[in-house]
């Protein structure tokens, strides 16, 4: 019996390939253009995932699914959305435009239903492995029981598959037993410029068999299987799937009396194929060649649905043709063509859509339009409306309690602040959920695992701890255990930071992620971070060594723009506090922050939209410093928090004020101590947040500008006082240009201190000495800005 959804399908599928061809077309040749600028879109790439889109959000997906589009799908994507009432036409009309529907489908931007953002390839096909990983996750605490589990779903082009973090992500996916996860790739054999390689596929098949995948190969359609199994077909099939890649493509874009042409060529035996091949007319034959499995309905909903009576993951390798449906298919070049204004206006014909009626949700199509209403009203997918979710703020302590040691590093001091939360039985421990790249230990998180366990679905003892061998590590897998233990692979990390700090909004329970890694490696995985944030998911990041710490490791070991990436990435909040009871106020700062999500208004002290949350950056060090004795109080936890404060106060006189951020610390004391013997009043400002304090000042400025003149920031009050005629000498372990713009703020002269260079090996001493950021070299530079009387001997106090 024919499947009663077909109809309706085959109308859904109709109407999105037309939308989102005349959205793009709209775009560019419609709506007006101020720049000239060709604003582009995907009208082929779209049309080959048209059929499959059609039958998962039509029929198959159920609410609790949740999808990754492929980037170059946003139009298929939109136009789904707008049929189903989650899109706009005012949207669809500015498509890549000001305020319209994305070029990519993104989370934050769009309006309709994104569950994962795409843009950057690879990145969402990642993201659902790891969202399915956090799933089992918040499974196996026994939160969210009252909900079904769901597939996550990528849609993947073939060309895609060259992004190494695909890779990365399908052998983590192995270790920790990966389940409900869809691959769908979209096997059109064509990348943005040429014809995939021949052959290709078979490896990636033999390698998802290899990591435990289920693979199902949806080559021919059911018109292609139905004329296999007339006289002749068997020698028709083989000769389909012996044909090379770009002979198909173009056949395809040649249209039926070319297949007719060259199938009679090879095939034609005057008997049997040829009788197969003359039953049909041109269209027909075009038809039979087209229908790939990626392009056919009735195949497409057989093996969804046939996946979704297990949790095994799967793999779908779908054949279909590039700008399927469309004049342009199978066209080498047609991955950023774009229809002629003539083939729309054919396009249009063949489609019954009267000129004036192109966005009209229910023009042309096969059925009733009030049948199509109830029918779209029914779909599975929908009947949630829109599928985010909201979970409740896990209270932080009002305090973390900074460990009383007389020398610590920031590494250990986390270390040691993790440990103390671990050791409660609160809340806000259990929501923790810690994970690193193989660097657990030597990051500090060796204590939090002995007390909270590593995570796995299923027990696994720790065989050292068994045998009676002593160790320090208590490496036992359960499900209750807190820790993801990732192997060395810092994209990972990050796709896994995001997929668990989506948590909250995905799978409706809030989880507080805390990565750490080395700081010098956060460029291995740093457009996986962005991605990150780009989805605003929540996450704290905790990198260290920070600089030259390690310096006998040199260059390669040794991080130098890392500040700058933490000012520059949206989203994050960069912090690098020099002294442990700096790190307890800015991590428990960062724990509630990282919850918020209330209005992006600026906020009264520090100009920044803090309301709004986001996720954090700690830059920490191995290096022990000697810790300050004090008391934090409100006044001066609210400073660190907005970036900065004075550790030792400018006076009137002041001619040198120096401004140091992260461990670099006695050095910057050590050189004002040294300059205080022969100049007055120098000041010394403790910089907490570089990030912060110059969002803050940028931000208060266009507050000023927009009409708010009582608008000030953070470091403006800070240098309010100072001299106009001081010298302003920045320094940190890290670039120079960090710190450089704080001469900006009130125009004070400026020397810049910093790191730009690959270090070497040495000792601190050495490297701080060769780039000129010990105490000697700080005072050097204010002599330079702010000449005064000769340092005697620029000797160490």
């Amino acid at each position: 019996m024919s499947d009663p959804r077909l109809p309706y399908l085959a109308a859904l599928a109709a109407k999105s390939l037309w939308l989102s061809t005349w959205t793009i077309h709209n775009a560019n040749h419609l709506r007006a253009s101020a720049d000239g600028l060709k604003v582009g879109g995907h009208q082929a790439s779209s049309a080959s995932l048209c059929a499959i889109m059609t039958a998962l959000y039509g029929a198959v997906l159920r609410p609790e699914d949740r999808v990754a589009v492929k980037p170059h799908a946003s139009p298929i994507f939109h136009a789904l959305q707008y049929l189903f009432g989650h899109q706009t036409r005012e949207k669809l009309e500015n498509f890549r435009g000001f305020g319209g529907a994305q070029s990519y489908p993104s989370r934050t931007k769009d309006v309709d239903d994104v569950d994962f953002s795409t843009g950057s390839v690879g990145l969402g096909v990642a993201q659902t492995l790891f969202a399915s990983l956090t799933q089992d996750y918040v499974r196996a605490k026994g939160w969210g029981a009252d909900r079904p589990e769901g597939k996550m779903v990528a849609l993947i082009g073939d060309a895609e598959m060259d992004e190494g973090n695909i890779f990365e992500a399908l052998l983590e996916g192995w270790k920790h037993g990966l389940r409900n996860t869809w691959w769908i790739v979209d096997y059109n054999r064509q990348s943005l410029d040429a014809v995939v390689r021949e052959g290709l596929w078979a490896k990636f098949e033999a390698m998802f068999a290899n990591f435990g995948w289920d693979v199902v190969v949806l080559r021919h359609g059911t018109l292609q299987q139905a004329a296999f199994a007339e006289p002749g077909g068997a020698r028709l099939k083989d000769w389909i799937e012996a044909c090379p890649n770009q002979t198909y493509s173009a056949l395809a874009f040649q249209g039926g009396a070319a297949w007719r042409r060259r199938l009679t060529e090879e095939l034609g035996d005057q008997g049997a194929v040829s009788a197969l091949i003359d039953r049909r007319s041109d269209a027909e034959l075009a038809a039979l060649m087209g229908n790939l499995g990626g392009h056919d309905l009735p195949m497409l909903l057989e093996a969804f649905e046939a996946a979704r009576a297990h949790d095994r993951p799967v793999c779908f390798i779908a054949y279909t043709i590039k700008g399927h449906g469309l004049p342009l298919a199978g066209h080498k070049d047609n991955h950023a063509g774009l229809l002629t204004p003539t083939q729309v206006a054919g396009f249009q014909a063949e489609m019954g859509i009267r000129p004036g009626h192109e966005w009209e949700p229910f023009e042309g199509l096969d059925v009733e339009p009030d049948a199509m209403r109830r029918f779209l009203a029914e779909v599975p997918f929908v009947q949630r409306g829109r599928r985010r979710y909201e979970a409740p703020v896990v209270p932080v302590p009002e305090r973390l309690v900074a460990p009383k040691q007389a020398t610590l590093s920031t590494q250990a001091g986390f270390g040691l602040l993790m440990h103390e939360i671990a050791k409660t039985d609160s809340a806000f421990a259990a929501r923790i959920v810690t994970t690193s790249p193989d660097v657990t230990v030597s990051t500090n998180l060796g204590a939090w695992v002995n007390r909270r366990g590593l995570f796995a679905r299923q027990a696994m003892a720790d065989l050292f701890r068994k045998e009676r061998i002593p160790s320090t590590f208590n490496w036992t897998f359960a499900p209750s255990g807190q820790h993801l233990e990732l192997g060395i692979a810092e994209s990972n990390l990050f796709t896994a930071l995001s997929a668990l700090g989506l948590s909250h909004s995905i799978f409706g329970e809030r989880l507080l992620p805390v990565g750490t890694l080395y700081d010098p490696f956060i460029e291995r995985g740093l457009d996986a971070l962005n991605y990150a944030c780009y989805q605003d998911a929540r996450f704290l990041l905790v990198a260290t060594p920070a600089g030259v710490t390690l310096a006998p490791e040199g260059g390669a070991h040794q991080s130098i723009k890392t500040p700058l990436i933490g000012m520059g990435q949206d989203g994050l909040s960069a912090f690098e506090p020099a002294f442990v009871d700096e790190l307890a106020v800015l991590l428990r700062f960062a724990f509630a922050h990282m919850q918020r999500s209330g209005p992006a208004e600026p906020d009264p002290v520090t100009c920044l939209p803090d309301a709004a949350g986001g996720s954090a950056y700690f830059r920490l060090s191995t290096r022990s410093l000697e810790q300050p004795a004090r008391e934090i109080g409100p006044e001066l936890a609210a400073d660190m928090v907005a970036g900065a404060y004075w550790l030792r106060r400018p006076g009137p006189n002041a001619e040198v004020v120096v401004a140091y951020q992260g461990a670099i610390a006695p050095e910057a004391i050590a050189a004002t101590g040294l300059m205080a013997e022969d100049r007055r009043d120098v000041g010394l400002l403790a910089v907490t947040s570089a990030d912060r304090l110059q969002a803050g000042w940028t931000a208060a400025q266009t507050l000023r500008e927009r009409g708010a003149p009582e608008a000030s920031s953070h470091i403006e009050r800070l240098l309010a006082d100072v001299p106009t005629h001081c010298g302003l000498v920045t320094v940190l372990d890290g670039h120079p240009a960090t710190l450089g713009w704080l001469g900006s703020v009130r125009g004070h002269r400026t020397r810049a201190l910093g790191v730009s260079q690959f270090g070497q090996t040495g000792t601190i001493a050495d490297l701080h000495r060769h780039f000129g950021i010990d105490a000697r070299g700080i005072a050097t530079a204010a002599q330079a800005i702010a000449p005064g009387r000769q340092i005697r001997h620029l000797r160490l106090a």
